[in-house]
């Protein structure tokens, strides 16, 4: 069994010592043991170990839990439970495939109703709180949308808002896509491109960032992130599975 320094550990990952560090006080990795002056002793096991955490690591993907998923795979790995840490990987990987068909069928959603072909209601005219109640989201939600530009509603002499049909037809489009996960500023993205030009691709609207945006999050290129976090999760099945066939039950840490 091979042993590294903290140093040599963290060369071979490509991180800075201190990453390595912060990896076993986070228990991403088993404590290791030290020699009499106090440095650490790592094996291959810990470098296997920080192969996987930085795979799992890798890509933010925050909703539904999916972040705290893939660090209880990396800690339960980190304790040698080997078949347990494969069973939640397959979890994972099948919560990451749903998310990816919610995103899919999002869009699906939007491009019918913005081809006008989704259902209308009979009232040309609603209230704020008429428009939430009916579209079942809080007026909370409404006015943030509102506030970071994603709709633009009339007024009538009195200030109040009237949402009309294309507003409503615009609020389910957004509601659907933020039901799926993606950020106001895809969504946001997405609807300055078709109006100016109503033939663009859906998809790519809103996957693709502008180049000129200052700060980019996972959910401003949602399927993207998806798609790698997928990937990911592939490979952490098959580490898992090289680690369990290389430690068996019994990992030296």
């Amino acid at each position: 069994m091979n042993t590294y320094k903290t140093s040599e550990i963290a060369r071979c990952i490509g991180v800075h010592p201190n990453t390595v560090r912060l990896y076993e006080e986070l228990a991403l990795i088993p404590e290791p043991e030290r020699k009499a002056n106090g440095y650490r002793i790592f094996t291959d096991f810990h470098m296997e170990q920080m192969k996987l955490a930085r795979t799992a690591l890798q890509v933010e993907v925050l909703q539904n839990g999916l972040r705290k998923q893939s660090i209880a795979i990396i800690k339960t790995s980190a304790s040698g439970d080997f078949d347990k840490a494969i069973g939640l990987t397959k979890q994972y990987l099948q919560q990451i495939e749903n998310e990816q068909k919610n995103a899919e069928e999002a869009i699906i959603i939007a491009e019918k109703l913005l081809s006008g072909n989704g259902q209308e209601i009979d009232n040309t005219a609603l209230t704020r709180k008429e428009a939430a109640s009916y579209l079942q989201i809080t007026m909370d939600a409404l006015r943030n949308w509102e506030m970071n530009g994603l709709l633009t509603v009339k007024r009538k002499q009195n200030g109040y808002r009237i949402y009309n049909q294309e507003d409503v037809r615009r609020l389910k489009v957004i509601r659907s896509l933020r039901c799926a996960n993606y950020s106001l500023s895809a969504i946001l993205r997405m609807l300055n491109t078709l109006s100016y030009n109503p033939g663009a691709n859906i998809r790519q609207a809103i996957d693709t960032p502008k180049e000129n945006d200052d700060i980019i999050s996972v959910c401003d290129k949602l399927l993207t992130s998806l798609h790698y976090a997928e990937n990911n999760a592939q490979a952490m099945l098959s580490q898992l599975k090289k680690m369990k066939k290389q430690f068996g039950t019994n990992p030296p840490f």
